[in-house]
């Protein structure tokens, strides 16, 4: 395995916080280091959220070009002045110039992992396979981009977002047949997401990658940190984006705080309705009872939110999978969320399930775990119990790359 080379495309990893699919990388590569050779093409935004992540550079190289130190960073930042689009297009001729003139050491060996769909990860991966048959291109796909029509829903009624959902839609359109038509594997989050990919699906290529937390570096945080008071009473984690529900769960906590006025949630993340965000704080009066604490990485600070909430709550409109949840759910945090398809195999438990778009009956579950201490401590049991030694990093990587090198 020491001589195991795997090439990661994360150019698409932007921003001052981390997504669902930076997330699953960083981890992938912090596991994959010690028994491979890891390089990572990142941007320079990427590459801050590595090392703030913890990913040490004597372990992993970061590149972008073929020059011969070993740490080139994508500087996008000038790119990026002349609005989001611009910067977008950017990275894409970046990662498709790093695709044309990328020198693989060992092909038939190596692995190149596309850690998102978005073409400056997937194009440079394209290729690569086809100026290198041998290698094995493992493809991520973490979600499907919503029906236009519907926008960021489920179901037709609760209709919304439906532009963001479109542009969406026609980034991943190109992509699809071409990782249908190259990829060896493809990463998705839920059993769902493997119809999209049959063909792969039928020949055991198709690997879901369910969601993981750093159990080891949580238990020995919790062993030095016990009996912190219970100040929040519901702590949400997760990009301030349309499909996450949380400008919906302003006005679910607005309803709460009808029931009771003291009532406190804290918001984890950032995201482009940051400022939507605060105004609707701001207009339904809950200045004192929503705190935002922005983006926090792995530690202390995170952590010591999650030991002093009541619950977690997770009200996607649109989701494929729930490791935000699960990193709070292992401090013992039951859940609430809407009853979407993909959470029956990634909340079969621990978490109150409402239907799709009811908020009343959202803040009524939440008020019901507050006040009802027999419904708590089934409810915390079993989050507690779905959080596994098989729900950790260590482990789900391991079993990913076990599989694509059998």
């Amino acid at each position: 395995m020491a001589d195991q080379k795997i090439y990661i495309f994360a150019l698409a990893a932007q921003g001052e916080g981390i997504s669902g699919s930076d997330r699953i990388f960083t981890e992938f590569a912090r596991n994959w280091s010690k028994g491979s050779k890891v390089e990572i093409f990142v941007s320079e935004d990427g590459y801050k959220m590595c090392l703030r992540q913890g990913l040490s550079k004597s372990n992993i190289k970061y590149k972008r070009s073929l020059r011969s130190d070993d740490l080139q960073i994508s500087n996008m930042r000038k790119w990026g002045n002349f609005g989001f689009v611009v910067g977008y297009i950017a990275r894409i001729f970046i990662g498709v110039k790093i695709g044309l003139t990328l020198r693989l050491e060992n092909d038939s060996s190596a692995v190149v992992y596309s850690a998102s769909e978005f073409w400056m990860d997937s194009l440079p991966a394209v290729i690569l396979k086809l100026r290198y048959s041998k290698i094995k291109w493992l493809a991520a796909w973490y979600q499907t981009a919503p029906n236009p029509v519907k926008g960021f829903t489920e179901d037709g009624k609760n209709a919304r977002y439906r532009i963001y959902a479109l542009i969406y839609y026609f980034m991943q359109f190109p992509i699809k047949p071409l990782i249908r038509r190259y990829a060896n594997f493809v990463l998705v989050n839920n059993e769902n997401e493997k119809r999209v990919f049959l063909e792969h699906a039928e020949k055991g290529q198709a690997i879901v990658v369910y969601g993981a937390v750093d159990l080891e570096q949580i238990r020995k945080w919790k062993a030095k940190n016990k009996g912190l008071p219970k100040i929040y009473d519901a702590v949400f984690q997760g990009r301030f984006h349309p499909q996450k529900g949380v400008m919906e769960l302003i006005e679910i906590w607005k309803l709460v705080v009808g029931q009771k006025p003291n009532a406190k949630l804290v918001l984890i993340g950032d995201g482009p309705l940051r400022k939507n965000i605060e105004k609707k704080i701001k207009d339904l009066g809950l200045i004192n009872n929503v705190l935002l604490k922005g983006y926090l990485f792995d530690g202390g600070e995170k952590y010591k939110i999650f030991s002093q909430s009541k619950i977690v709550v997770h009200p996607s409109f649109f989701d494929s999978g729930g490791i935000a949840a699960y990193e709070a759910m292992a401090f013992g945090l039951p859940c609430v969320g809407f009853n979407l398809s993909s959470y029956r195999n990634y909340f079969p438990s621990g978490m109150l399930k409402v239907r799709v778009g009811e908020l009343k009956e959202f803040a009524g579950k939440i008020l019901q775990l507050l006040s009802d201490k027999l419904l708590y401590t089934k409810v915390q049991k079993e989050a507690k119990s779905l959080i596994s030694d098989s729900f950790s990093w260590k482990y789900r990587s391991r079993q990913i790359l076990d599989q694509v090198l059998e």
